[in-house]
């Protein structure tokens, strides 16, 4: 059984063998002023909705406070430049992977120009200062393709860099409310199918230095996601289903530390904090992450429908009371088990006794009984696992 799942797991890189260790694309982020500012933040709402394009969709709904005079505010979107991914450069600091940007305040829409500016440090955030095009420039362009993200001077000195939108807004007296929607590609690599990472700190650039209300909530919309939060960003308060089907639970990992997992089914997760002061920023990460990694628990098979080879731990005995006779036995059962992975995360309610017996034993698995058998929604990654990389001639000895 060893070698089969060693084989798996040579197949998952040579699938992900573009991503090296991993594609960086860029990060989610709050709006923050350029300059100190009297305004605080009164309320947040964030909506990440992780859907099965390789994309995360971000809602936020803002309610700023202005205890003084109507007064006009430059704010900014700072994002991270890609890594590992092959983009050029661009001088006029438009991201490539950040798609459907738009801000409106108080109903009316906000026009926004981008930038390069100095990156944020954990010491220092960016000031929002454009930087001089003249004076820093693309050092090795092999270098940069190889994911450096800092411009050089003449001297050799380097700068590190982001991409910035940059916005004017007017703030009238009392409340002022700002509704924020943006996309952007979610990151990947060996032995995870997606990373999703959020700045959180920046949000206490404001006034008061925190969020006085603040509720995240994070969607599998018409799909099924299985993913980790760390606690650490977000302490004891909990994590709710609060929408369709899903569940959460604690486990304490080897890389992590301890997490919260996550399994929604066309549902939504929400946690909500008073006075939230975020001390790190966040990366939601899918929950293949441990599987080969954390071997004191055994966090069970994941797959996600939108991208990547699927990976699982497979006990042959405990399906078959007995250890496989060789080699064509255990593909068998590997085999029918990524055949019935696509039903499976939809809720499909097992009859044989070995898929059941295996399905039950996944913690992500929430079998659904209403659930009538189609596959009217299947993407072609489920007809990938199922035609093609289910068949024993797809799996390597």
């Amino acid at each position: 059984m060893k070698q089969i799942l060693t084989g798996l797991l040579m197949l998952f890189m040579a699938l992900t063998a573009r991503a090296n260790d991993g594609v960086y694309f860029v990060n989610g982020n709050h709006l923050v002023p350029v300059q100190e500012t009297d305004i605080s933040v009164t309320k947040e709402i964030l909506t990440i909705d992780i859907c099965d394009d390789g994309f995360a969709r971000v809602d936020v709904y803002y309610e700023l406070t202005n205890d003084g005079r109507q007064k006009t505010v430059d704010m900014g979107f700072e994002a991270s430049l890609p890594y590992n991914s092959g983009d050029n450069y661009d001088a006029k600091g438009r991201h490539p992977y950040i798609f459907d940007f738009a801000a409106t305040m108080n109903g009316e829409r906000l026009t926004y120009k981008t930038g390069v500016v100095k990156a944020s440090s954990q010491q220092e955030p960016t000031t929002f200062k454009t930087i001089d095009t003249k004076r820093w420039h693309v050092g090795n362009q092999e270098e940069w393709d190889m994911g450096n993200t800092s411009l050089v001077d003449n001297q050799g000195n380097e700068l590190p860099i982001a991409y910035a939108y940059f916005f004017r807004a007017t703030f009238k007296p009392g409340r002022n409310i700002v509704h924020h929607t943006y996309s952007y590609q979610m990151s990947y690599g060996v032995y995870r199918a997606f990373e999703i990472p959020y700045w959180l700190t920046p949000a206490t650039r404001w006034a008061n230095h925190q969020i006085d209300d603040f509720t995240l909530r994070i969607k599998a919309t018409d799909t099924a996601k299985h993913f980790y939060v760390p606690v650490s960003v977000f302490g004891s308060t909990p994590f709710k289903v609060v929408e369709g089907t899903g569940k959460v639970r604690r486990v304490k990992t080897q890389e992590l530390g301890t997490v919260c997992e996550v399994s929604l089914r066309n549902g939504v997760v929400e946690w909500h904090r008073r006075n939230f002061q975020p001390k790190e920023n966040v990366v939601f990460t899918s929950a293949d992450l441990l599987i080969t990694f954390d071997e004191r628990r055994d966090i069970g098979s994941f797959y996600d429908r939108g991208r990547f080879f699927p990976q699982y731990k497979v006990d042959f005995k405990t399906f078959y009371g007995r250890a496989a006779k060789n080699s064509a036995e255990e593909k068998e059962l590997i085999c029918r088990i990524l055949r019935n992975l696509p039903y499976a995360q939809r809720g499909y309610v097992f009859t044989d006794a070995r898929m059941k017996r295996y399905f039950e034993s996944q913690w992500w698995y929430m079998p659904d009984a209403s659930w009538q058998m189609s596959t009217a929604d299947f993407t072609p990654h489920d007809w990938e696992v199922i035609n093609e990389l289910s068949s024993p001639e797809a799996i390597p000895e």
